[in-house]
């Protein structure tokens, strides 16, 4: 199950978003990957999410596939929601 996000944050996907992200990610028991211009990147590392150096108006999909997936993008949608980055 995967959901596309618009990155509508000025400055991007940042160290403290991304680390919430990741928090929330690690969460979950599904495997969980961020994906940016078909560069993919586990989102339960901070250094691979930080490593795709994510921009305003960056269009980023999020994959979630395991026993808990629809549950897990529901809550990082959540967070994308409440960091402002959507």
């Amino acid at each position: 199950m995967k959901k596309d996000f618009l990155i509508l944050n000025d400055q991007g996907v940042h160290a403290r978003p991304a680390t919430a992200l990741v928090s929330k990610a690690n969460e979950f028991k599904s495997n969980i990957t961020l994906t940016l211009d078909r560069v993919t990147v586990d989102l339960k590392s901070i250094m691979g999410v930080l490593s795709l150096g994510i921009t305003r108006g960056s269009l980023v999909t999020i994959e979630a596939i395991g026993p808990d997936e629809i549950h897990a993008l529901e809550e990082l949608e959540k967070v994308v929601k409440t960091l402002n980055l959507k």
